[in-house]
């Protein structure tokens, strides 16, 4: 499943929780497929270990035990799947936890949308905003609209050099901002390059969304 998932590779596997440190001590992998119910050291107590150091990889429990979840996010995991993992799951989580991948500064940060066995790489660059629409995300980019399952939270937490909340159910990429636009009934919606959507801006954010606009102006 995962020799499927664009962009990944297999570097090593462990049979056992104390294996798995030093393989990753010497690996240097950027995500950790982990189970919980190892021999040795368990998982919960792997991840944790692996936390306290400088340049710890991703994790992704993989396992059988489903009400662990809150002890595994607890442990820094990014996401946790439980067996059998469909291979559309596992996609996902592999995008999720590239948001927090070391990176090459050199390279442009992306944005990955999965749908079936078809994967499209949204580089940020292209990205205008994007919107919470029930259990999923839409992302309006130059080239259209895709849906991600990555929350709004999530996404400002991976991006926040690049984005900007404006609602609850809303983030626009900074560098779009191109101004402000007042509707009826007082309703404030920001305008932005190359896109229709006029989000709305909520109480609560339209001072930072106009003080963002007069620190650009200002630095050109």
């Amino acid at each position: 499943m995962l020799a499927k998932v664009p962009g990944w590779r297999v570097v090593g596997e462990s049979a056992s929780g104390d294996d798995a440190l030093a393989d990753i001590r010497s690996l240097g992998p950027d995500a950790v497929l982990l189970d919980i119910s190892m021999p040795g050291l368990d998982g919960m107590s792997l991840a944790r270990t692996l936390e306290k150091q400088p340049h710890p990889p991703v994790v992704i429990f993989c396992t059988a035990w489903p009400g662990q979840a809150l002890d595994a996010f607890d442990s820094g995991a990014v996401d946790y799947l439980v067996k059998p993992v469909r291979a559309e799951r596992l996609a996902a989580a592999l995008d999720k936890a590239a948001r927090f991948v070391r990176r090459d500064p050199s390279q442009e940060a992306v944005i990955t949308a999965t749908s079936g066995h078809r994967t499209e790489v949204i580089e940020m660059g292209a990205v205008i905003c994007l919107l919470a629409e029930d259990k999923y995300t839409t992302v309006h980019h130059e080239g259209g609209k895709s849906l991600i399952s990555d929350s709004l939270v999530e996404l400002e937490k991976a991006f926040g050099d690049r984005l900007l909340r404006v609602h609850r159910g809303a983030l626009v990429a900074r560098e779009r901002i191109r101004g402000l636009q007042r509707g009826d009934g007082g309703v404030v919606s920001v305008l932005l390059e190359g896109c229709d959507e006029r989000p709305q801006i909520s109480r609560r954010c339209l001072p930072t969304v106009r003080r963002e606009i007069k620190n650009r102006k200002a630095a050109t």
